[in-house]
C-alpha cells in the first residue's frame, strides 16, 4: 500500500514474543517494518527479569536484512526514528523505559550505520578507547572524566547502529588505542560487545574488555541498584579500563 509500518511494543514482546514473525514474515521478504522496542535492559527496574529485555539485541542482529539502532537519548531516538522511516531497511530501535540524560543536541549528527567519538583527552593520545551504546553511553562519559582525573586518558564513541556495523570506525579506535572496552546494558554474549569482538578479531587483534550482563536473568530493584549489582554501573566501567593497560599489547 505504499506505507512504511512502525510497530511498538515492550521489548521482551516485540521482538522476543514475535521473533519469528519478524524473521519470516518481515525480514526473510525483506519489508520496511520498523520494530519499535521500548523498556530494554535492567531500566525496567521493579518489573523484574520477565520484563527486562537482555536479549534483544542479540536476537534482532543475527537476522539477515535487519538493522539495529540503539540511540543514546531523546534527540537520537527521534532522529533514528526518522533516518529509518526513509530506509527501505527492516529495522529494530531499542528503547528504554525511563527517563535518561540528553546528551545530544539537535545539531549533533546522526546517520545510520556511522559512529562518532562523543570524548576524547584534551591533550595527548587515549590510551583505551570505550565504545557504548545506548543510555549507557552517558555512564561511559562519566567514567571518562574519572579516569581522565586519575591520568588515564581515553575516547568515548557511541555505537548507535549496532548493525549494520561501522567497521571502519570500531577498527580506527583500536588502532589508535590498541585496547578496547564496550559498555551496554545487554547480555554481554550476542550484544553490541560481541559485534564490535567479532569484528576486530577478522580485522585488528584487541585486547578488549565487556561491560554488559553476564548469563544472568535480571530481578526487581531500582535501576541503580541492579545496575550495581549486575556491575554496569560507572564504578565497573572504570575498573574494566584499569584492567585493561594491564594487557596491553
Amino acid at each position: 500500500m505504499g506505507k512504511i509500518p512502525f510497530i511498538t511494543s515492550y521489548s521482551i514482546f516485540s521482538p522476543g514474543r514475535n521473533w519469528e514473525q519478524i524473521r519470516t514474515t518481515i525480514c526473510y521478504n525483506n519489508q520496511p517494518v520498523k520494530i519499535i522496542g521500548s523498556h530494554a535492559g535492567l531500566s525496567v527496574g521493579p518489573d523484574g527479569g520477565s520484563h527486562q529485555a537482555l536479549e534483544d539485541i542479540a536476537i534482532t542482529r543475527v537476522i539477515p536484512n535487519m538493522v539495529v539502532i540503539s540511540p543514546c537519548d531523546s534527540i537520537e531516538a527521534k532522529k533514528s526514528t526518522l533516518a529509518c522511516a526513509k530506509t527501505i531497511d527492516p529495522t529494530y530501535i531499542r528503547l528504554t523505559r525511563n527517563d535518561t540524560p540528553i546528551i545530544t543536541t539537535e545539531d549533533t549528527p546522526f546517520e545510520i550505520g556511522k559512529a562518532q567519538i562523543y570524548f576524547m583527552p584534551d591533550i595527548g593520545l587515549a590510551s583505551v578507547g570505550i565504545i557504548a551504546t545506548g543510555p549507557s553511553l552517558y555512564k561511559a562519559i562519566i567514567a571518562a572524566k574519572e579516569l581522565e582525573r586519575k591520568g588515564i586518558k581515553v575516547k568515548v564513541m557511541n555505537l548507535s547502529t549496532i548493525k549494520p556495523l561501522d567497521e571502519n570506525s570500531v577498527i580506527a579506535l583500536a588502532k589508535e588505542t590498541k585496547a578496547i572496552v564496550t559498555v551496554e546494558d545487554h547480555q554481554i554474549s550476542g550484544g553490541m560487545g560481541s559485534a564490535v569482538a567479532e569484528c576486530l578479531a577478522q580485522n585488528y587483534i584487541t585486547p578488549i574488555e565487556f561491560v554488559g550482563v553476564k548469563d544472568k536473568f535480571g530481578q526487581s530493584g531500582t535501576p541503580e541498584e541492579l545496575e550495581k549489582h549486575y556491575k554496569i554501573d560507572i564504578l565497573n566501567i572504570v575498573k574494566k579500563v584499569e584492567e585493561i593497560l594491564t594487557r596491553k599489547i
